[in-house]
């Protein structure tokens, strides 16, 4: 059977001739801007009967392989009669450097679309052009070569086979793989509740190209769930690469586990975690330039080497990549993100696929493809795409660097200099409370940003040896993302300056991410959004850049709801001029549910000024409970350390006193007698501040829901992840006590799990024989 290889002329040429070093440290947010600026200015100057950004696909039938190979022509122009084809590059060398071998690679794309150029329209020759243009002086030179088809065929062919050793091993490789596919079967005895329904609606929105939004209670099995059948369907040929999305560190070992566990049913699958730059680099005091870093010197001379090696293994996780990184000496991030090209599955974060300025270009750049995008805790994915989406920009920061770089360069202290002034001026327009909002992009400071990164890029040509302190290059690259993010300024974003003190913040504020999120989806072919809080479901639908066509699947808990007893205190009122009469009956309430049963409790505040004035009247009343606070900007060590307290210990339970939405709420898993129960205090809403405001407003005019997608629905998305923390095994028993009277309203019991259906409405006197009732009834049951 015939195997199909897509990819495109650029990433063929890169694999078979790309040598020499490895050099990030200003190229890859840089080229992408330059890349589109340089492109425009050249191309301005074609004449009317040329053509731009031309996409070319050609299909080859050679040695048993169908290749699909595509790209995209900078220019075919109509030059004396003849056609010649412009690749154009954008350089920040000065242009009298450039010569015509200044980079083989260039040559070898061009080269390579000559070759498909030429076979396309029947050429016997042709004419190509290399075009590099300097951003900074907007000199451009131009180097043009004819080939005979002939000549053309002969590299192009040598490409092809030079790639096709590699080809050998991916077909073979993905005949066992499909092979173990077909064959494989669910790795547990029995489907839980839900999960057959969970696995069969996965495979058939693969099957149909579709998108699916899943409300899956813990429990279900979401991740083997959704994996399986993914799989499946790579087997059968309808998806040919897993993108396994997530928010999360412990998501991505939960996937990890589950393709394990597929790997003991007899399944082969390569499968490569990305782990975040700033974590796995082994060089985290040096830059990425080659020069300083001995994992980028001469990279690319080592690596085929290593990927020989390693392509035998299926499990690309950390330890294996660092392993290997340090034997063949190579950057460890890059090497993860070149091993995404052999890998069948890549568990990554929601960045690599959704976010403008990181994505994975080598999979996205210049053609989707038939990929499965799995998106795990898919709640999380609204507030991280309009971070995403959005780039802001601060007065304090470009005065700061101003004063650095004046030392280094007077030129680029000049063009910060013209940033802090526009930021002066516009600071002027703000009200009374310090705010200025418009509708209009601040399309005034593009040119003064873009002048900015133009001075930088010369400079850094020029002054390759100079060293360049961080924060000034972060300021460059927050520069360089805020000019990426304006290109999507449309009507779902609004423009707001803030003038605190002597701080100003300029932002451009996605309101509405869900346009640019189907944008992205269409990268691949099919998308399933699943959590176990996705309520309600139409909600997360808009916002995510679904359509009313998609599908949309409600799962029940797996679990008892016997083994939840769900309270709810009606009689408090916990908004925000009510808080200071609520901290006395808060207290006893906390009391009267951990004196019920002895054992480990999370206690969930809407806010930490709130945790804190509860917790100091909790401990001055009742002070032999011991008491745990979750602090602001905690790190992973002190995470791990508040949860270990809460292992099992006779005479010595916990409370945890934490906030809602925050690192304890949700993906953390503390089974049986490690939490007895979780006390919610409020409704969840996102603090009043200027932007939940401006969403508010904006969902206002569009579905006439300002306060339900501003402020309600993300809020109860909080209280179910909270209250998720309790049960999390068939075996788990245990207590959520809800504190506010906006819940005995209807608006939001209609917004209740229908686990959530057997509630009790109670009070002060009632709660304490409920309770002993409830733990009673367990203890008859397990014995």
């Amino acid at each position: 059977m015939i195997k199909e290889i897509n990819i495109s002329v650029r990433n063929l040429v890169e694999f078979v001739l790309r040598g020499g070093d490895l050099n990030l440290q200003f190229s890859q947010p840089r080229a992408a801007l330059e890349g589109i600026r340089g492109h425009q200015e050249v191309q301005k100057g074609y004449s009317n009967d040329d053509e731009s950004e031309v996409s070319i696909k050609h299909q080859l039938e050679y040695r048993g392989y169908l290749f699909n190979l595509t790209g995209r022509i900078d220019g075919v122009l109509k030059l004396d009669g003849l056609i010649v084809l412009d690749e154009i590059k954008t350089v920040s060398v000065p242009i009298t450097e450039i010569t015509e071998d200044y980079n083989h690679l260039h040559w070898g794309q061009v080269k390579g679309y000559g070759y498909i150029y030429a076979t396309e329209n029947n050429l016997e020759e042709i004419d190509l052009q290399l075009t590099y243009y300097n951003i900074k002086t907007k000199e451009a030179k131009s180097f043009r070569r004819t080939y005979t088809f002939s000549e053309l065929k002969e590299y192009f062919f040598y490409l092809i086979d030079e790639y096709i050793v590699w080809g050998n091993l991916l077909k073979n490789w993905e005949e066992k793989r499909n092979y173990s596919a077909k064959t494989l079967k669910f790795p547990f005895a029995n489907y839980r509740k839900g999960q057959r329904k969970l696995a069969v609606s996965v495979y058939q929105t693969i099957k149909e190209e579709k998108k699916l939004f899943i409300q899956a209670p813990t429990g279900i099995g979401k991740t083997i769930s959704t994996i399986f059948p993914a799989v499946k369907a790579m087997g059968e040929g309808k998806t040919s690469k897993i993108f396994y999305l997530t928010a999360k560190t412990i998501t991505r070992q939960v996937a990890e586990e589950a393709i394990d566990k597929l790997r003991t049913q007899g399944l082969h699958l390569k499968a490569v975690t990305i782990t975040a730059k700033d974590k796995i680099c082994f060089e985290k005091s040096k830059s990425c330039s080659p020069d300083e870093c001995q994992y980028a010197k001469g990279y690319y001379n080592r690596l085929k080497a290593a990927l020989k090696e390693i392509i035998e293994e299926e499990k690309f996780d950390r330890n294996t990549i660092e392993a290997l990184a340090i034997k063949y000496t190579l950057c460890p991030f890059e090497f993860s993100l070149e091993l995404t090209l052999w890998s069948d599955c890549v568990i990554c974060d929601y960045n690599y696929v959704f976010d403008p300025r990181v994505y994975l270009k080598r999979f996205f750049l210049e053609y989707g493809g038939d990929y499965t995008f799995l998106i795990d805790e898919a709640h999380n994915l609204v507030e991280r795409a309009r971070m995403m989406f959005s780039a802001e920009i601060f007065k304090s920061r470009i005065l700061q660097e101003k004063k650095y770089i004046k030392k280094i360069s007077n030129d680029i202290a000049k063009s910060l200099q013209k940033i802090n002034s526009y930021l002066l001026n516009m600071s002027k327009l703000c009200n009374e409370d310090g705010f200025y909002i418009q509708k209009e992009e601040p399309s005034g400071i593009y040119s003064l940003l873009k002048g900015f990164a133009e001075e930088c890029d010369y400079f850094f040509s020029e002054n390759q040896e100079e060293e360049i302190s961080e924060e000034f290059l972060q300021l460059y690259f927050d520069i360089i993302a805020f000019i990426k993010i304006s290109e999507f300024y449309d009507e779902n974003y609004i423009t707001y300056l803030e003038a605190q003190g002597k701080e100003t913040k300029l932002k451009i504020f996605c309101l509405d991410p869900s346009t640019l999120l189907k944008g992205a989806l269409k990268r691949g072919k099919t998308a399933v959004f699943f959590s176990a809080t996705l309520t309600p479901i139409n909600y997360f639908r808009n916002v995510l850049g679904g359509d009313k066509d998609d599908y949309c699947l409600l799962l029940d808990s797996p679990f008892n709801r016997e083994k939840l007893c769900l309270l709810i205190a009606g009689n408090v009122s916990t908004r925000y001029v009510d808080r200071k009469n609520s901290y006395n009956v808060i207290s006893q309430y906390i009391k009267k549910v951990v004196e019920a049963k002895k054992g480990n409790y999370l206690v969930f505040f809407p806010s930490y000024s709130y945790m804190d004035s509860v917790a100091s009247i909790f401990r001055e009343n009742y002070p032999h409970y011991n008491i745990l606070i979750q602090a602001p900007y905690m790190t992973e060590e002190e995470r791990d350390e508040f949860l270990q307290k809460f292992q099992l210990q006779d005479n010595k339970p916990y409370m945890g006193f934490c906030v809602l939405g925050g690192i304890f709420s949700e993906g953390i898993d503390l089974i049986g007698d490690r939490l007895l129960g979780s006390i919610i205090i409020g409704v969840g809403l996102p603090q009043i501040c200027m932007e939940t405001n401006l969403i508010r407003d904006y969902y206002e005019e569009k579905y006439n829901s300002g306060y339900e997608y501003g402020f309600k629905y993300p809020g109860m998305n909080k209280i179910l992840q909270a209250a998720g923390r309790v049960i999390r095994t068939e075996k788990d028993a245990g207590v959520v006590l809800l504190i506010d009277d906006r819940y005995v309203t209807s608006s939001y019991k209609r917004l209740f799990p229908s686990s959530w259906k057997e509630h009790r409405i109670i009070n002060d006197k009632k709660i304490s024989s409920l309770l002993t009732e409830f733990w009673q009834k367990e203890t008859e049951v397990n014995n």
